[in-house]
């Protein structure tokens, strides 16, 4: 097995005991409730006790900031102790400076251990999808692939990445200030329900619906359309599911998601993820997602 630690913030949003089952060390996000006392998420509450905050609370909105580069040097520093070179994968540029504090932290993990190999690599990604180019990234080091090679791969199926989505309104990813581009297509309608796209680090309108069973169905839509556009064969990418508040909406949404993929002839195994606080401060207590990403390359 390749000698190296997988390091990613706590957007990537993979569940504690499969994190650990992997091998895969956690930096946490922090969370506010009250705009003064930020707490790790994970570690001082747990996802579903701040979705039941978001839920019980709706005229309030939370935020979220990234881990301090101290916290990415401790994770860094545990590694080097133990002999180990770092690929850390961080959330999207875009989305956060996650990424130059965790470069920042490298520089100075580098005066005390010059020898160290470590690589931060923006995963231009964020939540679920963000946790299955860890995972992929988890393949090539359990296959052997070294370091330098690892890199070159996961680098790769970036691109590739895509989540498709919606949101139970705009209302925070407009008090977020995520709402950019989508305001133009929302504009001050009332009752829509968006369809969102993230692509290349960020996010795109891809229309509007009246209904969330609608928009359940659009996304569908969305997901089938790119897959058929860009992979020959369900067997060239990997796949999961993200939701918010409500854990059986999320199981409807992928048996919605799995009927529009059945008509292409695909049928990808799509596990279910708890979409955490760095990303829901920004979509509210019901983000519903669809995320994939190609299959790194295992051949040598």
């Amino acid at each position: 097995m390749a000698k190296y630690r997988i390091i990613s913030d706590g957007s990537c949003d993979l569940p504690e005991e499969l994190a650990r089952e992997r091998d895969v060390h956690i930096v946490p996000f922090y969370v506010t409730m009250d705009d003064k006392n930020y707490i790790k998420e994970n570690v001082d509450i747990s996802k579903a006790d701040f979705y039941k905050w978001m839920v019980e609370h709706p005229d309030k909105f939370p935020k979220s900031s990234m881990p301090p580069t101290s916290d990415f040097l401790d994770a860094f520093q545990e590694a080097a102790k133990a002999g180990e070179d770092i690929i850390c994968l961080t959330i999207t540029r875009k989305f956060s400076s996650c990424y130059d504090v965790a470069v920042a932290a490298k520089e100075l993990l580098l005066d005390e251990y010059p020898d160290r190999k470590v690589e931060v690599i923006d995963s231009t990604v964020d939540t679920v999808l963000q946790g299955l180019v860890v995972l992929e990234l988890c393949k090539l080091r359990d296959a052997g692939f070294d370091f330098e090679e690892s890199v070159r791969r996961i680098r790769d199926i970036l691109p590739t990445g895509r989540i498709f989505f919606t949101v139970g309104n705009l209302d925070y990813l407009r008090a977020g200030g995520r709402i950019g581009k989508l305001a133009g297509v929302a504009g001050t309608l009332l009752g829509i329900r968006p369809l969102i796209t993230l692509k290349e680090g960020e996010i795109f309108p891809s229309g509007i619906t009246r209904s969330r069973k609608k928009s359940m169905d659009m996304v569908g839509k969305l997901a089938s359309k790119y897959i058929t556009e860009t992979f020959a064969s369900v067997n060239d990418y990997v796949a999961d599911i993200g939701y918010g508040y409500d854990y059986d909406e999320g199981v409807v949404f992928r048996d919605k998601i799995a009927e529009h993929l059945a008509q292409i002839g695909h049928r990808p195994e799509m596990e279910i993820y708890h979409i955490g606080a760095a990303i829901s401060v920004h979509t509210g207590p019901y983000p519903l997602g669809f995320s994939l990403v190609k299959k790194a390359d295992l051949t040598k």
